[in-house]
């Protein structure tokens, strides 16, 4: 795992619950990945971002959270860094979109590769 920064390994520390979490040196800031999906990223001036899709994209939207730029991540509450208490209903949907979105990549190419 990379060298990381107090605010990266706090956010770690809350996302342990899921499982095997790791970080990925990525343009400057880290992408967080479990089972080698990326689900979250951390910007270079630390702030998280967890990724979003037609599911849990509302839970976001509802709360006016912000977006990362055009991509499809989302800034969580603030205090749901707090703790994993806060944190799991975010981190899960996170995780889940991260999946769907694998799955959907997968499938595409299944379709591709029989045509």
């Amino acid at each position: 795992m990379p060298q990381v920064n107090e605010f990266v390994s706090g956010v770690l520390e809350v996302l342990a619950p899921l499982g095997d979490v790791r970080t990925r040196s990525m343009f400057g800031g880290y992408g967080i990945f479990l089972d080698g999906s990326m689900f979250a990223l951390i910007t270079r001036d630390n702030r998280l971002f967890l990724k979003a899709d037609d599911i849990n994209r509302p839970q976001f939207e509802q709360l006016d959270l912000e977006p990362f730029g055009n991509m499809p991540y989302y800034a969580p509450p603030l205090d749901s860094q707090k703790g994993w208490p806060q944190m799991e209903p975010w981190a899960r949907g996170a995780v889940a979109a991260s999946e769907r979105a694998k799955s959907s990549k997968g499938s595409r190419a299944n379709r591709k590769n029989t045509r």
